[in-house]
């Protein structure tokens, strides 16, 4: 009965228009010799394959499968390494991926069968309707009525040629000899990018940190790539247009413990180029060693930062209580460092008393060069504070061109028990000149005013000053 069945479902389908595949030649991720990839920072990667392909002598449509579902097909490029010239025609890239859903919407018109299982005796009985839509939900045509929802199961006589399992850049070219050629296929494709992670811990007496750096990897293009050759551009890299949507996290996370990655400058970008080949799954983030430097000098600073408007209007509250910042700075230079580091970010670590690593801060940084320095925000102390207070303000000449007298009284105070050094930043706006100070301060550039004062500890200090403004 299923055989008579099946081939009465198939009678009734006489007319059905999908393209035969027959002839396409198939080129997977088995035909593979060789895979490069290298990766820029936002999600883009240049993706070069050696393959060997089977070949007719004249017209051949190539199936090239397992290539990236986020390519650029206008970027695509295949060419005979080995052999007789090729000649490319035309190329598809078909991303329309098979699922359920997308057979039903291909078999819009056309005919399936239906499949009915009696839930008390298990006997079924089949029939066919012509689908006649499937926007939320899916109208069938019986010969005697129409239903709505799927009634049983359904079934398709075959699989149109431009659904793919997978996505797939369909070649039709043109070859001088029958025979097997080697060809290289390249392109650019999006859902792969890269960042640069780094570790740091610092010492105890806070003059001395240990860095590593590390390289995390994503790959969302909807493909593998094994055993690749594996190369990662730092720099910021000019593109037309930013094209590639952002896809949900990654389903996994492998660290490879592998040794430093190779440095080299390519135009004005920095290449960083892995040992041995690798293998990058599909919804994976992998992490690969980058950088390793030990008892880098570092120093630590407490830093507060003024506002222009504070030299241009009267301040309206007696006192104005303020944070101050904590910042890491060091060198990129000498020892295990002085070399390009790619943009990051950098995640700090401290041991309590009792040698458990406590998260102290993190910071991004961008590509940096060697010998220039790093610096890295904290956060906000907690036991040094500041109280800002405007003590006078006059108006020495109005318009047009007013000149603004403010006098301020900055109070820090320190409840550690070691002495800290706050540096004060004050920008200043316009022609400015510093008409009285408690403490002799230092131009920072032309339009900002720096003190470092000195604050004891378990004590207080304060910073008096008079600053005319034009």
């Amino acid at each position: 009965m299923g055989a008579r069945a099946s081939a009465l479902l198939l009678g009734v389908l006489p007319w059905l228009t999908f393209p035969a595949i027959a002839d396409e030649r198939i080129s997977g991720a088995d035909s593979r010799s060789e895979v490069a990839v290298a990766i820029y920072n936002d999600s883009l990667a240049l993706i070069k394959e050696t393959r060997r392909l089977d070949l007719a002598r004249g017209v051949n449509d190539i199936a090239l499968r397992d290539v990236s579902a986020k390519m650029r097909p206008e970027t695509a490029s295949l060419r005979a390494l080995t052999g007789a010239p090729l000649r490319l025609i035309e190329q598809n890239f078909d991303f329309d991926l098979l699922t359920p859903q997308k057979l039903l919407e291909k078999y819009v018109g056309q005919s399936v069968g239906v499949i009915r299982t009696n839930p008390a005796t298990g006997a079924e009985t089949r029939e066919t309707a012509q689908v006649l839509a499937t926007n939320n939900g899916v109208v069938l045509k019986f010969a005697d009525r129409i239903e709505t929802g799927v009634p049983g199961r359904l079934t398709f006589p075959g699989v149109p040629a431009n659904l793919r399992d997978r996505p797939t850049l369909v070649v039709k070219l043109e070859s001088a000899a029958a025979g097997s050629q080697t060809a290289e296929l390249s392109y650019l494709s999006g859902g792969l990018s890269w960042q640069a992670d780094y570790v740091a811990e610092l010492g105890a007496d806070e003059t001395k940190l240990d860095l590593a750096g590390w390289v995390t990897l994503t790959n969302r293009s909807g493909t593998a790539f094994d055993n690749a050759r594996l190369q990662l551009v730092a720099g910021d890299v000019n593109r037309v247009q930013q094209d590639f949507a952002v896809r949900p996290m990654a389903k996994a996370m492998a660290a490879a413990p592998m040794r430093e990655m190779a440095r080299e400058e390519v135009f004005d970008y920095h290449l960083y180029t892995l040992g041995q080949p690798t293998t990058i799954r599909d919804n994976q983030t992998k992490q690969v060693a980058l950088l390793s430097a030990a008892a880098v000098p570092v120093k630590k600073e407490y830093l507060l930062t003024g506002e222009s408007w504070y030299y241009q209007s009267q301040a309206t509250d007696l006192g104005r209580k303020q944070k101050i910042a904590v910042f890491l700075e060091f060198d990129n230079a000498g020892g295990d460092l002085g070399k390009p580091l790619p943009k990051g970010v950098v995640r700090v670590y401290k041991k309590d008393s009792k040698g458990n690593a406590i998260f102290i801060g993190e910071d991004g940084i961008d590509h940096t060069a060697k010998n220039d320095k790093l610096r890295l925000k904290m956060g906000n102390a907690f036991d040094v504070t500041a109280n800002r207070k405007q003590t006078n303000y006059r108006l020495v000449a109005g318009r047009p061109n007013p000149v603004i007298e403010t006098a301020w009284r900055i109070e820090f105070n320190n409840a550690r028990e070691q002495a800290v050094t706050v540096k004060v930043v004050e920008p200043m706006p316009g022609d400015w000149e510093m008409v009285s100070e408690s403490q002799r301060h230092a131009k920072g550039d032309a339009h900002s005013a720096v003190w470092l004062v000195s604050v004891p500890a378990g004590g207080k200090a304060v910073l008096e000053y008079t600053v005319r403004a034009h």
